[in-house]
């Protein structure tokens, strides 16, 4: 399989993202209620497959040195390493702007929480008193050109 990093430029809502989230709703992520057109803030990324299909993404929301990530993977790609291309290149972007840590609070609402905070502890984030999970950015990582 081939998957390409995408930059969104002017990050909109569409179709796309929502058949993303599957059945999770956007309001769990902090999202709201998005119509589709909306612009988004933060910055975001698309991972496409080979045909060009959106499969995942990634945002990376950054303040004070750090940054909040969220990772989608489409319900026909879970559990195929598409998460962990995202996580990876998140981390890469997060270099490239001299961040500290990457994190993640996992809703409690989440249907798999506790999978999903699994997840991120067995890639490398541990649990905050604040109940974050983060995770140190590698220094010197560079975002992947595909």
């Amino acid at each position: 399989m081939t998957w390409h990093w995408v930059a969104e430029h002017e990050p909109r809502w569409d179709q796309d993202k929502a058949a993303a989230l599957g059945d999770l709703p956007p309001t769990l992520f902090g999202l709201g209620h998005p119509e589709v057109g909306r612009p988004l803030g933060d910055a975001w990324w698309r991972v496409e497959d080979e045909t060009g299909a959106a499969i995942g993404y990634g945002r990376l929301d950054d303040t004070w040195g750090d940054a909040e990530i969220l990772i989608i993977a489409a319900p026909t790609v879970r559990r195929t390493g598409v998460g962990a291309f995202v996580l990876e290149n998140l981390e890469r972007e997060a270099a490239a702007r001299q961040l500290n840590y990457v994190y993640n609070v996992v809703p409690t609402r989440h249907p798999a929480g506790e999978d999903v905070r699994g997840w991120l502890t067995h890639h490398g984030f541990a649990a905050t008193e604040v109940g974050e999970l983060r995770k140190r950015v590698a220094a010197g990582a560079t975002p992947r050109a595909d």
